[in-house]
């Protein structure tokens, strides 16, 4: 997988970039700036997701997203940012943004939710879409919290099901349930929800 990732923090990106390498990325290439970015992208366009921080010279709030998205085309390009409100992190993705990675996520998250979105996943940050007042859990039943461990472990809907003698159509509207709780956009997202917040 190759990323290209902007970021005017040299040690912010330098830190994220050997990450990611360790991770098993075959490349990570870093620019500075949103027209050093473009210009890279345009050189190369052998990108599998572009990394953009919300906040480098060039960005000018989500102007810098929208120019990166029309050059990349069909390749990923997702937002990275110390800090974002929810109505910022919406924004991004209404404005084609792959996903929003908050620079706070442990490494091993970032590392995942950046193979998620090279796959064609958006990828929201659950904690930083929650009210102050929501639930950390947002109210998970037991028997949900069981069918959300299955998830996590892989588990085909069949096998969850065996496992805690329901019917697998039973199972089905619990990950449906648990993809509206958790904001997730399909079962290996919530499986990832799940683990980064520690919710199983």
């Amino acid at each position: 997988m190759r990323i290209l990732l902007a970021d005017d923090h040299g040690l912010v990106r330098e830190t994220i970039a050997a990450f990611l390498v360790s991770e098993g990325c075959k490349d990570v290439h870093c620019e500075g700036s949103l027209a050093d970015a473009v210009a890279a992208f345009q050189s190369r366009g052998d990108f599998d997701l572009v990394l953009l921080d919300l906040n480098m010279p060039g960005m000018v709030g989500l102007d810098g997203l929208a120019r990166m998205v029309k050059v990349a085309g069909n390749t990923p390009v997702a937002m990275i940012s110390g800090v974002a409100k929810p109505e910022t992190i919406e924004a991004a993705i209404s404005a084609g943004a792959k996903g929003f990675l908050p620079k706070t996520m442990p490494a091993r998250s970032i590392s995942a939710a950046v193979r998620f979105m090279a796959a064609g996943e958006i990828y929201y940050p659950y904690n930083q879409m929650q009210t102050p007042d929501a639930p950390a859990d947002q109210g998970l039943k037991p028997r949900e919290r069981e069918v959300l461990e299955g998830l996590a472990k892989g588990f085909s809907n069949k096998e969850i099901a065996l496992n805690l003698n329901l019917q697998e159509v039973t199972v089905k509207l619990h990950v449906k349930t648990l993809s509206r709780k958790l904001n997730a956009r399909n079962r290996t997202h919530a499986a990832m929800i799940a683990r980064d917040n520690g919710l199983i």
